[in-house]
């Protein structure tokens, strides 16, 4: 039974991950390519970190789930991953010293769901802010603070990727087919409208773009496929380097059938190509979610 729900995302946001910066610049997170350009990149732990604030503040999500009771903080022995959405999808480590009862070690947990960084589509070009706090300053006839800070707006993507067949099971503990539904669908629904909050901002990284399905194997099939071609008539989505991905075949089974798109009109310049890859397949981005909860609760039974 197909378990392996994967999907790519392409949305667009401005600044979304500092670093620890140098005087008074404040330095965005940035990989170097060997064709010379630099890309800016919000962590997957930046991802995960907003992924359960929404947790949180729409369905309510645990969050009271550690403490600092061994001198670093972690999630505590006493809870599980019955009390906790969180420790259930993207998984644990609780730790032990060694006493002369125990060997001590660590009781971990794998994350069942699966996010990378979130990576620019446009290189960053040294884009600037200036800031100060001169209106502070004027309420008391002092001369204002300076900063620098990086700016980049672009396209951005990330790819996540869940084994259906391990969400709410942990050692002896098992949770209803229900519980386990509930708490994927969920998450997808807040991938349906992430945002960030950053620096007074905030950012919006709902998809514009979606590209994935449910497979028989939890791989991420779109991961580094995504590429952006851009010109003065607009943006595309590179369509060549998915259609090669669409055409192969995992144990002689095309992935085609699988494989579904969601795109927002208006954003880029080449739906028809995806719909002659895909014919019948190219949905709005609600859509597209609304088409994987619902084999999610096929999965489950639900």
């Amino acid at each position: 039974m197909k378990k392996g729900l994967t999907v790519s995302i392409v949305f667009k946001a401005q600044s979304l991950n500092y670093g620890e910066g140098i005087g008074n610049i404040s330095e965005l997170k940035k990989l170097t390519r060997a064709d010379g350009n630099m890309y800016t990149f919000a962590s997957r732990q930046a991802l995960r970190y907003d992924v359960v604030r929404l947790g949180n503040e729409f369905f309510n999500w645990n969050l009271q789930v550690v403490d600092k009771a061994k001198g670093t903080i972690q999630f505590r022995d006493d809870l599980s991953i019955e009390d906790s959405q969180e420790m259930d999808l993207f998984g644990y480590m609780k730790t032990s010293k060694k006493t002369d009862d125990s060997k001590g070690g660590s009781a971990t947990r794998e994350a069942v769901i699966r996010l990378s960084n979130a990576i620019s589509l446009e290189p960053y070009r040294s884009d600037m802010d200036f800031l100060n706090n001169k209106g502070l300053a004027d309420r008391i006839n002092e001369h204002p603070n300076l900063a620098n800070i990086e700016q980049h707006l672009s396209f951005y993507t990330y790819t996540f990727t869940i084994d259906l067949s391990k969400i709410g099971k942990d050692g002896d503990i098992e949770l209803s087919k229900e519980e386990k539904a509930k708490r994927v669908v969920e998450f997808l629904e807040i991938v349906k409208v992430l945002n960030r909050n950053i620096r007074g901002r905030q950012e919006n990284l709902s998809p514009l773009f979606a590209v994935g399905g449910i497979y028989d194997i939890a791989n991420p099939f779109f991961l580094g496929r995504i590429k952006l071609d851009a010109s003065q008539k607009g943006y595309k989505i590179n369509s060549k380097a998915i259609k090669e991905v669409v055409d192969s075949t995992f144990l002689g089974k095309s992935l085609l059938e699988d494989t579904f798109v969601g795109m927002t009109d208006g954003m880029f310049n080449n739906k028809g190509e995806f719909e002659e890859i895909l014919p019948e397949k190219v949905l709005t981005v609600d859509k597209f979610f609304n088409n994987l909860i619902s084999g999610v609760k096929e999965y489950y039974g639900v």
